[in-house]
C-alpha cells in the first residue's frame, strides 16, 4: 500500500467516525477530541489529515451531497422530455432535504448551517445543480418545447422560485409549524405547473 492510499484510508476512517458522532451528538457538539477518541488516535494526528474541524464538517457535507448529485445527474441523463426530467430533479431535491429533516435531524442541522454560512461545498453543489438545470432548459428550447431565453438565468430563477421546497431551514420551518410532507409535495407540484406553463411555447 503506498502512502497516498494509506492517507486516503485514514481520512475516510476519520470521516466515518465524525459522521457517526454527528448523527448521535450533532456536528456542533462533536469536538475533534471526540473524533480522535473514536478513531483511537490523538487530536494532533487528526489534524495531520484535516486542517480544522471545519474541514471535517465540509467532508461530511460533501459525502451527503455527492450521493444527491449522482442522483440528479442520473435523472438528467435519463429518458423523458426536458420538462419531465426538470420536474423529477426538483422533486428529488425536495424529498432528500425533507427526509433528512425527518430522519436525520442532527445531519439536517449541519446542512442548514452549511447553507446559511455559505460553505464552499454547498456553493459548488448549488452551482452544479443550476448548470444541470440550465442544460435541460437549453435542450427543451432547442426541441421547441420551451420559450427561448437565457438558460443559465432561467435556471437561477427556477431555483429561486422553488427555494421554499429546497432550503433545509425553510422546509424545517414549514414542517415544524404543522404542514404535512404530503401538503408540501402537492404545493411543489402546483408551483412546477405554474413555472412550466410560463416556460412552455404556447400552443
Amino acid at each position: 500500500m503506498n502512502m497516498p492510499d494509506s492517507q486516503a484510508i485514514t481520512r475516510a476512517r476519520i470521516a466515518d467516525a465524525a459522521e457517526g458522532l454527528f448523527r448521535r451528538l450533532g456536528y456542533q457538539k462533536t469536538a475533534v477530541a471526540d473524533i480522535a477518541r473514536e478513531c483511537g488516535m490523538s487530536p494532533a494526528n487528526v489534524y495531520r489529515f484535516f486542517p480544522s474541524k471545519s474541514a471535517i464538517n465540509e467532508a461530511i457535507a460533501q459525502r451527503l451531497l455527492t450521493g444527491i448529485e449522482t442522483e440528479v445527474r442520473d435523472l438528467a441523463a435519463g429518458p423523458g422530455t426536458a420538462e419531465a426530467r426538470i420536474r423529477a430533479i426538483l422533486r428529488l431535491l425536495h424529498v432528500r432535504d425533507r427526509d433528512l429533516f425527518i430522519s436525520e435531524q442532527r445531519l439536517h442541522d449541519m446542512v442548514a448551517a452549511a447553507m446559511a454560512e455559505h460553505w464552499g461545498v454547498i456553493e459548488r453543489f448549488v452551482e452544479t445543480v443550476r448548470t444541470i438545470l440550465a442544460g435541460l432548459l437549453a435542450e427543451g428550447m432547442e426541441a421547441g418545447h420551451f420559450r427561448r431565453r437565457d438558460p443559465g438565468r432561467t435556471a437561477v430563477a427556477l431555483n429561486h422560485c422553488t427555494m421554499i421546497w429546497m432550503h433545509p431551514l425553510l422546509i424545517a420551518d414549514c414542517l415544524s409549524h404543522g404542514e404535512s410532507p404530503e401538503a408540501m409535495e402537492q404545493e411543489l407540484e402546483e408551483a412546477m405547473d405554474l413555472l412550466m406553463d410560463a416556460l412552455r411555447v404556447p400552443g
